[in-house]
C-alpha cells in the first residue's frame, strides 16, 4: 500500500507540467498568422453585376476578364484606325482594382511598331475604360481588398 501511495504521489507530481498553460502574446498569434497567409491570391475576384452568377471562383474570375476584353475591343472597333501595314500585336494591359472598385491602367506594353502605326493607342485604351459598369472589387477574409492584375489585349488591323 505504501508504494501504491509512493507512486500515486509521485504521478501526481509529474502530471502537473502538464497542466501549465502557456501565455502568448497577440503579436505571436499574429505573426503566426501571417505565415500562413497567402497574399497572392483572394477568395473572390473582382467581378461585374453580370458575372455574380458564375458558380465558381475560376468562372467568375474569367468571367470578369472575357467581359472587360470585350468592353475595350469593342470600344477600340468603333473607332476608325488607319495604318500602312498590317498590325497583329498582343498588348499587355496591367490594371489596378482600388477597394472601392475603381478600375485604373497602371501600364500598357505595347510594341514599338504598333506604337509607330497608331500613336494614339494609348488615349484610345484609356478612353474604352472610361464608362465601364460597376466594379466589385476583390475579397480576402470578408474585407474588400485593392488588386492588380495583366490583361492580354489582341490588336488586330488590316
Amino acid at each position: 500500500m505504501k508504494h501504491l501511495y509512493l507512486s500515486f504521489g509521485f504521478l501526481l507530481l509529474v502530471s502537473c507540467n502538464y497542466f501549465d498553460v502557456k501565455k502568448t502574446t497577440s503579436d505571436a498569434i499574429l505573426n503566426e498568422e501571417l505565415k500562413t497567409f497567402n497574399w497572392s491570391d483572394v477568395d473572390e475576384y473582382p467581378s461585374f453585376a453580370s458575372c455574380n452568377d458564375a458558380i465558381s471562383k475560376e468562372e467568375k474570375k474569367h468571367c470578369f476578364q472575357n467581359t472587360l476584353i470585350a468592353i475595350i475591343t469593342n470600344k477600340i472597333q468603333r473607332d476608325t484606325i488607319v495604318v500602312s501595314q498590317d498590325i497583329n500585336d498582343t498588348i499587355f494591359m496591367k490594371f489596378q482594382i482600388s477597394e472601392t472598385g475603381i478600375l485604373s491602367l497602371m501600364e500598357a506594353k505595347i510594341d514599338s511598331i504598333t506604337l509607330h502605326e497608331i500613336p494614339n493607342i494609348k488615349e484610345l485604351l484609356k478612353n474604352s475604360l472610361d464608362s465601364l459598369p460597376e466594379i466589385y472589387p476583390a475579397i480576402k477574409r470578408g474585407q474588400q481588398v485593392k488588386t492588380a492584375f495583366t490583361l492580354p489585349v489582341i490588336i488586330q488591323v488590316d
